[in-house]
């Protein structure tokens, strides 16, 4: 019997991706969970595999195409005993990602990580009892952090099923005004370069265009304050020196970053609000007692932020080896969806390329993010004389509806301190 294989849903966050390679064709016999296509979705390449198994008598789509769950894909000529309802599996590829540099304090590798979630509610949410509806998972949080009862909306993608600009539209419709887009509308329109010159206009692959709707999104929605300091890391990179080759010993690189995530650590249990996130909805902040921290990472796709979890119970080695792993993992593509979430605080560091200083973007719903710029020599009165230190700054922007200027300063020489005084940090750790 002829059955349609259609996209399934792929995960929370996920509505739709584009279509890289097909993997299969008219006429191929392909077995139960055998990869049909590559999509790229707005956070990772990843292979689709087949919940059917028989011949492929049609093929629906091709490379290129951007497609919702529920498009289908192929039909198939399914074997006797291929089980027709079978769940998809899992979906776990990742873009390829570099691993850090070895370079002293600049190991990780981009300034502004790609956020997950959604606008503030628009609408007051229904009080009715919730029925089923045809909706990926992340247009069902889109509603609900809305306050849009999905019943009320109507259906524009395949076989019915509601989109998230179904739902905007239906925002939209209710509130007699234009619903507000994540990404900024251009006010004016683009002058015609061609009258200067040759240009070429290059696509916007998906994930570039999540990561500049999801940055819009925390622009717009966070008041950011950045707070700049300096820590003297002369002795840290001492310590990180000595240690280096017991943590290759155990499997894992003792690069800077790892030591950072332990001063982050150490700086969020005495300042809770940082590992917190806000919820204006019920005017509550939701303080979290687990420590997972985001390492913001480049990629020739675009930003990636990793998240190594339960920080705060790992030890220097055992961090390293995590963080090692799991670059190693998302450079051949194999990390899952989980462990792109979950984050409640994240670092991202440009030491590996240049500068003194920027203001990073916080990672929305985090309400602060660590940037760290390029460490350098230099000249510093120290036990009354003067001596070269190797100075690492530091720049922390915090959402100022949560934090004050002062627990914000108070965070940041927290942190300092901890660099400063690599023994003490770790003592214990």
């Amino acid at each position: 019997m002829a059955k349609a294989f259609e996209l399934p849903d792929l995960g929370e966050g996920i509505e739709a991706g584009d279509i890289v390679k097909v993997l299969v064709s008219v006429g191929d016999s392909i077995a139960m969970d055998q990869p049909v296509i590559e999509l790229e979705t707005d956070k990772a390449l990843v292979e689709v595999p087949s919940s059917l198994a028989g011949k492929v008598l049609t093929v629906d789509v091709k490379e290129g195409d951007r497609v919702p769950a529920g498009t289908q894909l192929i039909t198939i000529e399914e074997d006797s005993d291929s089980p027709s309802d079978r769940p998809t599996p899992e979906q776990d590829n990742l873009p390829e990602t570099p691993a850090g540099q070895d370079e002293p304090f600049s190991d990780v590798e981009t300034a502004s990580p790609v956020a997950e979630n959604l606008p503030s509610p628009l609408i007051t949410p229904s009080s009715e009892p919730t029925v089923p509806v045809p909706a990926a998972p992340s247009v069902r949080r889109f509603a609900r952090e809305l306050g849009v009862d999905l019943r009320q909306v109507s259906g524009t993608g395949a076989n019915g099923r509601i989109t998230r600009e179904d739902v905007k539209a239906h925002v939209q419709s209710t509130m007699g005004e234009p619903t507000r887009s994540n990404v900024p509308a251009t006010t004016a329109s683009l002058p015609e370069f061609t009258k200067w010159g040759n240009v070429e206009r290059q696509p916007l692959r998906q994930i570039r265009r999540k990561i500049a709707e999801n940055l819009s999104l925390s622009w717009s929605t966070v008041p950011h304050v950045t707070q700049f300091d300096q820590a003297d890391v002369t002795e840290l990179e001492s310590f990180r020196q000595g240690h280096k080759a017991e943590a290759e010993m155990r499997g894992g690189k003792l690069t800077p970053t790892v030591l950072l995530i332990k001063a982050v650590v150490t700086a969020l249990k005495t300042f809770p609000k940082f590992n917190s996130s806000l919820d204006a909805i019920a005017n509550e902040l939701i303080l979290k007692s687990y420590f997972n921290i985001g390492i913001a990472v480049d990629t020739d796709r675009g930003l990636l932020v990793p998240v190594i979890r339960n920080a705060d119970k790992k030890d220097i080695f055992e961090l390293a080896s995590e963080l090692s792993q799991l670059a190693e993992k998302t450079r051949e593509g194999k990390a899952t969806l989980e462990e792109l979430q979950g984050g409640t605080f994240t670092i991202t560091n440009l030491g590996s390329i240049s500068g003194t200083g920027f203001s990073p973007i916080v990672n929305y719903p985090e309400v602060a993010i660590l940037g760290v710029a390029k460490s350098r020599q230099e000249p510093v009165v120290f036990d009354g004389r003067i001596e070269p230190r190797l100075i690492m700054p530091i720049c922390i922007s915090y959402d100022h509806r949560v934090i004050d200027g002062a627990d914000g300063a108070r965070f940041t020489r927290q942190l300092v301190q901890s660099l400063e005084d690599p023994e003490k940090m770790l003592l214990g750790g």
